[in-house]
């Protein structure tokens, strides 16, 4: 009997040293397949705050906490699972599905730039004297978490292919782990941008000559910040999801889009010696947020004029 129960022991010692391996891998490709998904996460940080632009300031952390939770659920609820499904089971399905998700970035940063240019407006915009708050808010929430289904589903589909890990539990627990982290640091950075503000109003008061100015600093860099941020965001949208595009059609056999614009980048690195780097993704994110624009145009023109999707709300 004691030789039975300092057998089960040792066996029980094997499987918790297994288990606490196997956590480690997961926290460390999870770390390495978070930090590849950079790019995305910025352009997701950009893109939140215009949906709190010109509302209520006592209505901005509400919103961005109905945003939070929403985005977890959406990584949580719907893309892990479907993540892990299409990687065991249909793994040729996840670059179309990007690609749509990648149409409908390129469509909705092709809008915006219309609606700035005279196009005409689709739906209530902040310009538009708001008739009904609450109901304006829902949609502002619902637009930024559908948003947000797309740069998720591509985070999620970045982090997925850059995981090394043998079993679907594992890269399970690391696609919840990036997920959390992520959702975290963006919407934890878009609040505190957007309450910069009152942190300058509350410094304005103070007694201090030094305060003052910072909080006067404040006053006057937050709106232009936020305008920034928009603009940011706008472009994000068309540069991700014309990127999202020229990668799919050259993941599917369509290599003529990938070809020049990767041939570029080159000829841009290669020439600009020290930058070259930078210069090189300059190039590369410019000449994808351009077939952004145009394909997003496309799309917009399509739905709106040939089937009147929208009309009805078009001035």
């Amino acid at each position: 009997m004691p030789s039975g129960l300092v057998a089960l022991l040792d066996d029980v010692a094997v499987i918790a040293r297994a288990a606490s391996a196997s956590i480690d891998d997961i926290a460390v490709a999870a770390g390495k397949a978070g930090s590849k998904t950079a790019g995305v996460v910025i352009d997701d940080a950009a893109v939140t705050p215009s949906y709190v632009t010109g509302l209520s300031p006592a209505r901005e952390l509400p919103i961005i906490w109905k945003i939070t939770k929403g985005s977890l659920k959406n990584k949580l609820l719907f893309l892990l699972p479907g993540a892990l499904l299409l990687s065991e089971f249909l793994p040729q399905a996840i670059i179309y599905l990007l690609m749509l998700g990648g149409a409908f970035l390129c469509y909705e940063g092709a809008e915006k730039v219309m609606e700035k240019l005279g196009f005409g407006k689709h739906g209530e915009t902040l310009e538009d004297e708001i008739t009904d708050p609450v109901a304006f808010e829902s949609e502002r929430v619902a637009g930024a978490i559908r948003t947000d289904l797309i740069l998720s589903a591509e985070i999620m589909a970045i982090t997925l292919a850059a995981l090394e890990l043998p079993s679907w539990w594992e890269r399970g627990l690391a696609l919840a782990l990036v997920a959390i982290i992520v959702t975290v640091a963006v919407y934890g950075a878009v609040a505190i941008i957007v309450k910069i503000d009152d942190v300058g109003l509350y410094l304005t008061k103070q007694a201090e000559a030094w305060k003052q100015s910072v909080g006067h600093f404040l006053l006057r860099f937050v709106p232009k910040l936020l305008v920034a941020l928009s603009i940011i965001g706008t472009v994000a949208m068309l540069w991700v999801g014309g990127g999202i595009i020229v990668h799919g059609t050259h993941e599917v056999g369509f290599h003529g889009l990938y070809d020049v614009i990767h041939g570029a980048e080159g000829a841009v690195a290669a020439a600009a010696g020290a930058l070259g780097g930078v210069a090189g993704w300059l190039t590369y994110a410019a000449m994808s947020a351009v077939v952004g624009l145009v394909l997003g145009s496309i799309i917009a023109f399509v739905l709106h004029k040939v089937l009147g999707v929208g009309a009805d709300k078009a001035h």
